[in-house]
């Protein structure tokens, strides 16, 4: 809410605690439920997401490159992750390193038990 012409202190927000809710929720939602978060060594993929999410896809701009990340999720779970390829490269665990080569990145990631 902002005050109003009538009031005695004109054009003042009464809501200063929601300074930057916005770009909090944007950063939870991307980082702890999608899961793509910014690691030293490149992006690590950790989705913890509803069950009957069966496929999303995130676009993230990284370190002066594109990735394009399809997130499946066949078996129906809320959280794991059982393989990763980043240009036709398999990668082993869940970080996607700064290696890969080009400014686009398709990255196909499949939700599930390593067993």
């Amino acid at each position: 809410m902002t005050a109003g012409p009538d009031s005695a202190t004109c054009g003042e927000a009464k809501n200063s605690w929601l300074t930057g809710t916005a770009s909090w929720s944007y950063v939870v939602i991307a980082q702890r439920i999608l899961g793509v978060r910014p690691h030293f060594a490149g992006l690590v993929v950790d989705p913890c997401v509803p069950a009957t999410w069966k496929h999303f896809t995130v676009h993230r701009r990284f370190r002066d490159r594109n990735y394009h990340i399809h997130v499946t999720n066949p078996t129906g779970i809320s959280r794991g992750v059982m393989s990763i390829t980043a240009n036709g490269r398999k990668i082993d665990g869940n970080m996607i390193p700064l290696t890969i080569e080009g400014p686009e990145v398709d990255v196909e990631v499949t939700m599930g038990d390593r067993g």
